[in-house]
């Protein structure tokens, strides 16, 4: 497996067996009740989806584990990750039903109407059935560029066409990686080969950024590129410039907000108090600021969509799954409550104190990192999000790895974590281990306690060098 050809052939060949599921069991235009594993099993073909879906996933994820310790040109790892990609081109949505959630987002603003006021149900959308129920009634998370993209593909009225536009948008925007990627990982004197084959070549780039058509990839091309313009520079025009790519990425997904402080430390080389440090801080980290600002501010005027994007984020609390740290936990408690005949309904408390840790990590982090390396601790804030917020998806852990693989930063534990990941979603988008909801909590609810006593003693050791781009 240390040769090049074999990796890349390895990976294609679970990328054609991911593909043939999609269309075996992917995640079709009508809803499909109570599916499991052993649903699948005792279904048509069922033995054969799960055989292609589990091999499928090994392949690709072997095949990035293994590349990582291969010395590859950069043209060799962008022709291995267009290969692993295209398979997934033309498949039916692949392990989620977001896609058809996007294009009911985007029929109703092409309506006249507020997808960050009212759910898609409001309208109602003409392919309101293909949309999960519980996103039904919920207002869109995303920000207000994201919305009127989607409106763009929904516009042409047709279901499929709006699919095949999200489609090119995910392939654009693996397309915009590879080209800011190795410009920042220039910048931070970061291996630039080792950063593309992370970012491109992960398996959550063609089952769930490609194959599952989600907005990530196009978030962290636009955050990416900001952060590359901002790195190191003086001009106050490219910092400007650079703050308005990072706002666009946050008007996408508004989650990745948490970057922006930390882009201020990067424009600024970190926060020194000193005389001539902290008007320097001001000045240029207050550009980057400005920029992202002036864009979320004119995306959501010119739109028409106003500002309700930045609260819709609460409407996530309708999904509850084992897979949210503070949701296992809230689960957790509720079983041992039912133990003991008493039912009761933690689960809000619970998310809602982690919404308040989750503040308070985003401080402490980027104080510990004011004058080390910005990048990291903006990785490290993307990561508390993941972990203390209501819900949680595996591709959501792409914010940290991309972040995390324009550093010098060695983290086996994220990608051990990656391709765990990826064995958690059927290919129709159900979960994994649903039946196992109760005691994954408890297994959760265990890695939550060692995180809070790691945090700690974190907290206890000198904070992290600096580490920042000259």
């Amino acid at each position: 497996m240390g040769r090049p050809a074999g990796v890349r052939w390895l990976g294609l060949a679970g990328s054609v067996c991911v593909a043939a599921d999609a269309v075996l069991f992917g995640a079709p235009t009508w809803i499909r009740r109570g599916v499991s594993v052993m649903s699948i099993l005792r279904g048509p073909n069922g033995v054969l989806i799960m055989t292609l879906w589990i091999a499928g996933l090994v392949a690709l994820c072997a095949a990035w584990w293994y590349g990582r310790r291969l010395t590859v040109s950069r043209r060799w790892i962008l022709v291995t990750a267009a290969l692993w990609i295209v398979p997934l081109l033309f498949v039916p949505p692949l392990a989620s039903r977001d896609m058809y959630a996007y294009a009911c987002q985007g029929s109703l603003f092409d309506a006249g109407l507020n997808p960050s006021v009212v759910g898609v149900s409001a309208q109602p959308c003409p392919w309101l059935e293909s949309v999960s129920v519980v996103w039904r009634d919920t207002p869109t998370p995303y920000g207000p560029l994201w919305i009127v993209l989607t409106g763009v593909a929904a516009s042409f009225g047709s279901q499929a066409v709006a699919l095949g536009i999200f489609r090119l948008y995910a392939v654009l925007a693996v397309a915009a990686l590879a080209v800011v990627v190795p410009a920042l990982a220039r910048r931070t004197g970061a291996s630039q080969e080792r950063a593309l084959w992370l970012v491109l070549c992960c398996p959550l780039v063609p089952v769930h950024v490609v194959g599952g058509g989600h907005n990530d990839a196009l978030t962290m091309a636009l955050l990416i590129g900001g952060l590359a313009l901002v790195a190191g520079r003086r001009s106050t025009a490219l910092l400007v410039a650079g703050g308005a790519l990072i706002g666009a990425a946050i008007a996408v997904k508004t989650t990745v907000g948490v970057v922006l402080p930390f882009a201020a430390l990067l424009a600024a080389n970190g926060l020194e108090l000193t005389r001539e440090g902290l008007p320097r801080f001001l000045r240029r980290g207050g550009a980057v600021v400005a920029g992202a600002a002036a864009t979320l501010v004119a995306l959501s005027v010119v739109s028409g969509l106003g500002f309700g994007w930045a609260v819709a984020l609460s409407g996530a609390g309708e999904s509850r799954s084992w897979t949210s740290p503070s949701t296992a936990v809230g689960i957790a408690v509720n079983a041992v409550a039912k133990w003991f005949g008493v039912r009761l309904d933690v689960v809000p408390a619970v998310r809602a104190v982690a919404l308040v840790m989750l503040l308070i990590a985003l401080v402490v982090l980027w104080w510990r990192f004011r004058r080390g390396d910005a990048l990291h601790g903006a990785a490290l804030a993307c990561l508390a999000v993941i972990f203390l917020a209501p819900i949680t998806q595996p591709w959501y852990l792409f914010w940290t790895l991309a972040l995390l693989a324009v550093t010098a930063v060695r983290a086996r534990w994220l990608e051990i974590t990656v391709v765990v990941s990826m064995f958690l979603i059927l290919p129709n988008g159900d979960g994994a281990w649903k039946p196992l909801q109760v005691p994954l909590a408890f297994l959760v609810t265990g890695l939550v306690g060692w995180v809070a006593w790691r945090s700690l003693r974190w907290m206890r050791e000198p904070a992290p060098a600096t580490a920042v781009s000259a």
